[in-house]
């Protein structure tokens, strides 16, 4: 799962802002006017906007490269604090300017219900020097970066200068940029990889209703033709729509989750995304992933971030149910999705015609090598052509039900060529475990597997420990117990 994944460097570039929250408890109606007197407790202060981003990629374990602009203000000094606990921040990239007022965003909240937003924040455009200055520090950024996330919150930051060098130096160096959109109209953002429009920014700037999947198809449709780049429309509690440049459609349904605050989901989405993205994982599965940490962070209060360890731990539990033998067609389609909730699949192969203490092993070993372990069992016709008339002493259903009981074993597909090579090429999976009286370069499809960047696995064996051992010990113990 994506405890395994290597993420890179994200530059994210945008609009800074510190969310503020004073909690307490209301008890009472203040004489003085027909408002709620808040009895405070505590007062907390978390990075959000841009921050916001950065804090959910760094938190999935890519290294963020963040730019931004702050003032001189006890704002900016929180701000800055908040980001510096967090590991693999760097913050060389924040500009700083004395005239600029940190945004702030204060929510007073009794319980869970928000009485009050007090906002702090004086939206321009910025002065040329300090967009000069933003235009520097991007592109250091993006020198230095894998992918980048244009965070726009239209508080001033990513003006049509800055963003215009921002796409200039992306294409320069072949990386691509995620857009978080806030304009009525996405042409500025044209250049970008990805742009990730919620449901009313992407209707106002289409001009359209997202009101059903057609719907979205077309408005994402519309909107790829003002940016000229893939759009992802978040769509609430119905999930995700993925309109590819080349027209296909991706629909990611959402988790069913309790909603408390949808404040910094689209950060979540964003950030997440472009973590998967630098992974090397591919946009489809990128989206699915994005999609189970957006219901994960729903479900808590405030600007928060979802840590690897949960969003782990909620893929491996949406991902779909199924028998445990099934044909390779239904094989494929659950694979693949294992393969979007970020699971690494292992395969492994055999007739497994008497179960013993060297067929456990070898399954566990082959387990330990992935999150599914998926059994190709050799069919009855194909068993009696390796193994001579005699076998198999039980059938492929009975071998089957046997495989598929163990706990280490998600997935038994029975197979009748003589080798399993065509259902290799139909799963594609990770790695191919076998056991060690094989060669590497003997394993069937072990080149195939390597080709794509897989593993060819050899597990120990256990000494004297084969089907054909116990076998024959039964036919000298009692010669008439077995067919000859």
């Amino acid at each position: 799962m994506i405890d395994d994944f290597t993420f890179g460097r994200v530059a994210v570039i945008g609009d800074l802002l510190l969310d503020c929250y004073i909690n307490g408890s209301v008890g009472r109606i203040s004489p003085e006017a027909p408002v709620p007197v808040l009895l405070r407790a505590h007062h907390s202060a978390v990075p959000g906007g841009a921050a916001n981003v950065a804090m959910n990629a760094a938190t999935l374990g890519a290294t963020v490269l963040l730019v931004g602009l702050v003032g001189e203000d006890e704002s900016a000094a929180t701000l800055k604090t908040a980001l510096a606990r967090a590991p693999g921040i760097e913050l060389s990239g924040l500009v700083a300017d004395p005239a600029w007022t940190t945004i702030t965003k204060t929510r007073v909240l009794s319980g869970r219900q928000q009485i009050v937003r007090i906002d702090e924040e004086r939206i321009e455009t910025p002065p040329a020097a300090t967009r000069a200055h933003l235009i520097s520090a991007a592109r250091a950024a993006i020198d230095a970066a894998d992918i980048v996330i244009c965070s726009d919150y239209a508080k001033g930051v990513l003006s049509d200068d800055v963003l215009a060098a921002i796409m200039d130096a992306a294409r320069a160096r072949g990386v691509p940029v995620i857009v978080d959109p806030k304009r009525p109209e996405f042409s500025a953002y044209r250049g970008a990889f990805l742009v990730t429009p919620n449901r009313s920014e992407i209707a106002v700037a289409t001009g359209l209703p997202v009101r059903n999947d057609a719907e979205a198809e077309a408005a994402a449709h519309a909107a790829s033709e003002q940016c000229g780049g893939n759009v992802l429309v978040t769509r609430s509690e119905e999930g995700m729509t993925l309109y590819r440049r080349d027209g296909h459609v991706t629909h990611a349904r959402a988790h069913k989750s309790e909603v408390y605050d949808v404040s910094g989901a689209g950060d979540t989405v964003v950030a997440t995304v472009a973590a998967m993205l630098s992974a090397g994982q591919d946009l489809e599965t990128a989206v699915v992933i994005a999609t189970t940490a957006a219901s994960i962070v729903v479900g808590k209060l405030g600007t928060t971030t979802v840590s690897r360890h949960e969003l782990g731990a909620a893929l491996l539990s949406k991902m779909k149910e199924t028998a445990t033998t099934v044909p390779l067609d239904r094989a494929r389609s659950i694979v693949n999705d294992w393969r979007q909730h970020g699971a690494r699949i292992a395969f492994t192969n055999g007739c497994f015609d008497l179960l013993h203490p060297g067929h456990i092993a070898l399954l566990r070993a082959a387990a330990r090598q992935g999150d599914k372990l998926i059994v190709a069992l050799n069919s009855d016709a194909s068993v009696k052509r390796l193994k001579g008339a005699e076998r198999p002493l039980q059938d492929a259903q009975a071998r089957a039900t046997v495989i598929g009981a163990l706990r280490d074993v998600d997935l038994v597909v029975i197979f009748d060529e003589d080798t399993p090579l065509e259902t290799i090429m139909a799963l594609r999976p990770d790695v191919i475990v076998k056991g060690a009286d094989y060669r590497e370069d003997e394993v069937v499809g072990g080149a195939f597997v390597q080709s794509y960047g897989g593993a060819v696995v050899l597990a120990d064996l256990v000494s004297g420990r084969s089907t054909t051992s116990i076998v024959r010990k039964i036919r000298q113990a009692a010669p008439d117990a077995l067919p000859c």
